[in-house]
């Protein structure tokens, strides 16, 4: 019983202040969006082309991941030019272009920033290899020599997120340091240089107009005096449960108080969002103090199973990690680096972020919606990453020879599937590559793709696009949804999550059967498939079920 309501003009963006605090933040993945040149490749011209859709959806902003040119070796995310854009995707003027547009339908615009390292053909990095060791361009990577007797082994024991060794040896003997990929050496954040070139950077595209930046590996810039051997032999395993020496420093705070510093010249309430991969919560709250950056990304509710108690530990202790420093909490279930949740939801807890089986496709759509729904009722900032208003799974089948995530191509390195949730959105229930452009896409989409689409799914009000309109017309209509630092947690059955908020309950069932209780009040919306019956002040909850109530 999905209750359909119409969004709510967009406010503007002038009228806002601290519009970041609950607002729901769509990602948009370039390459996958919308072609509008035809060439099969997502780009500027696209998105431009879609901002209304959005705009319709209800969302705040839209964050942008990278568009800078680029050799693509890692999706973008190895910048060659940070004031460039990459001809695949447009240009200088099609940026502009996405920026106004967006502005004048009340959307912001929030992209993506790379400073943990750029591409090997950076000119600074092609500089500095052809000045050879010791020159001044070297300082500003991790060059080192290496140990043994000629120079041989690395300098330490650190290894690529990618799989392998974290360093490469360039033909005259120095080896340079690359968390990620070879083609992606890591900065030396030490240099005054680098510190200066970064400002320059947030400076050129805030006066291009943008509203905010999201900062990758913002854990990562500054790596521990003397770069210590780590003495694991299974480093991985240690990402995200422990401070790596380089991860999460301590130093890298100097650096996004001196980024603020820059925010708070322009006008218009411009903010960073950190992409920080810590041990807990609570180390991700040093990056949002008030001097620092305004949100950080939480990795620890995505990576969450469906489970009630589970969840509600981890919304505890996110809200109770933000309090004291006056941020607020972010929630995401999905992005282009992790198995879209309504493929995770559908397989069994345990299987990690990145999976090869589709698992129960019914079961983790009924459980996507009722997750959305739960994330959306919760204080604070909401990620939507894009397709996921859809229902998309992720394309577990695709064919190995046409993958590019390179992961995938370091065998020794992580699961390497970021390919399935990167497959491009269908528009259209037919046509060439269903409405995303006119020249088939990059990565193949599945038979049955057009089934999904937003014209499939557009006025039919059981679909999962009209209930991701639905709840956030309602959250908009209602602002304190967005807003507050706390729930109130209510009585309810093993399995059952139930809070309040200013006159609007949530209640959700984790279970796999339905479950009886107390109806709190008016039914608002209803993330399952089925509705829910309602009798004599009761109400049966029907299972992997989220119902927002007025009270």
């Amino acid at each position: 019983m999905t209750q359909h309501l119409a969004a709510p003009a967009a406010h503007t963006t002038e009228t806002r202040t601290d519009w970041w605090r609950g607002a729901v933040i769509y990602q948009v993945y370039p390459r996958s969006f919308a072609d509008g040149n035809g060439d099969g490749m997502g780009d500027l011209a696209g998105i431009r082309g879609r901002l209304p859709y959005l705009r319709d959806l209800g969302v705040d902003a839209v964050w942008l991941s990278p568009f800078y040119a680029s050799p693509q070796a890692d999706a973008g995310y190895d910048v060659a030019d940070y004031r460039a854009i990459d001809p695949m995707f447009g240009t200088l003027l099609d940026a502009d272009a996405v920026i106004r547009d967006a502005h004048e339908l009340g959307l912001r615009i929030i992209v993506d920033l790379v400073p943990n390292h750029s591409s090997d053909q950076h000119d600074w990095f092609r500089r500095a290899l052809a000045e050879g060791p010791g020159s001044p361009l070297r300082e500003r990577y991790h060059f080192h020599p290496g140990k043994g007797a000629d120079g041989e082994l690395p300098p330490n024991d650190w290894e690529s997120i990618f799989g392998g060794p974290a360093w490469t040896r360039v033909p005259d003997g120095d080896w340079y340091l690359h968390l990620f990929a070879p083609e992606q050496p890591d900065f030396n954040w030490e240099h005054p240089a680098v510190r200066d070139e970064f400002r320059s950077i947030l400076r050129f595209w805030l006066d291009m107009g943008v509203d905010g930046f999201r900062v990758d590996v913002a854990h990562g810039l500054v790596k521990a005096a003397g770069l210590p051997d780590i003495g694991s032999a299974d480093q991985l395993k240690l990402l995200g449960n422990d401070v790596m020496p380089f991860f999460d420093q301590d130093g890298v705070h100097a650096i996004y108080r001196s980024w603020r510093q820059v925010l708070q010249e322009y006008a218009g309430d411009r903010i960073l969002v950190a992409e920080a991969w810590t041990p807990t919560v609570e180390r991700s709250a040093y990056y949002v103090r008030p001097d620092e950056m305004h949100q950080a990304f939480n990795f620890q509710y995505l990576g969450t199973s469906w489970d009630a108690a589970g969840l509600r530990a981890v919304i505890d202790a996110s809200l109770a990690a933000m309090r004291p420093v006056d941020a607020p909490a972010t929630w995401v279930l999905s992005n282009h680096d992790v198995t879209r949740h309504a493929t995770r939801l559908a397989n069994p807890p345990g299987l990690g972020t990145q999976l090869r089986t589709a698992g129960d496709r019914a079961l983790g759509l009924r459980r996507a919606r009722a997750a959305t729904l739960l994330m959306l009722a919760l204080p604070g900032s909401a990620y939507l990453y894009q397709g996921e208003e859809l229902g998309l799974p992720d394309v577990t089948d695709l064919p190995d020879a046409v993958r590019q995530d390179p992961s995938f191509h370091r065998a020794d390195g992580q699961d390497g599937f970021r390919d399935g949730c990167r497959v491009p959105i269908p528009w259209t229930t037919e046509g060439s590559s269903y409405g995303f452009g006119t020249g088939g896409s990059w990565l193949p989409q599945p038979t049955g793709w057009g089934e999904l689409s937003v014209q499939a799914q557009t006025g039919d009000p059981g679909s999962t696009l009209e209930l991701y309109r639905s709840a956030l017309a309602l959250r908009r209509a209602r602002p304190g949804l967005g807003a507050g630092r706390a729930v109130e947690w209510l009585d309810a059955p093993e399995g059952v999550l139930a809070f309040a908020r200013e006159g609007f309950v949530c209640t959700v069932n984790t279970t796999a059967a339905a479950v009886r209780l107390p109806a709190p009040g008016r039914v608002l919306l209803v993330g399952g498939d089925d509705g829910v019956e309602t009798a004599e002040g009761t109400v049966t909850l029907p299972a992997d079920t989220t119902v927002w109530w007025a009270v």
